[in-house]
């Protein structure tokens, strides 16, 4: 599963769940993944597609591994997913910045 689909396939969509103020939130969906989990499932992917790139490219200098273009997807992979992980970085960050600036 790709880093995308395993950020968005656990978290509960908000448009089919009926409005409830804060006193009435209902945590009783138990198949529904925190935010925390999923992060946290999702830097250990970004994580370990670095580590699967690195030893490629230490496969590829040794001469172990012959084809180029499986070391550059390798490589292109992580570079993909950690550029997501950043992006997701930088809007929970604004995201925080935003309702800071609104309780002030």
């Amino acid at each position: 599963m790709d880093p995308l689909q395993q950020i968005t396939s656990g978290i509960a969509s908000p448009l089919g769940a009926p409005a409830a103020s804060p006193g009435q939130i209902s945590t009783q969906n138990n198949n529904v993944r925190s935010f925390e989990d999923t992060l946290k499932d999702f830097l250990g992917n970004v994580n370990s597609m670095q580590n699967e790139a690195d030893a490629s490219i230490e496969k590829f200098v040794a001469g172990e591994v012959k084809d180029v273009h499986q070391v550059m997807a390798a490589v292109s992979e992580a570079r993909t997913s950690f550029n997501l992980m950043l992006e997701i970085r930088t809007k929970t960050l604004e995201a925080y910045q935003e309702m800071m600036r609104m309780q002030a």
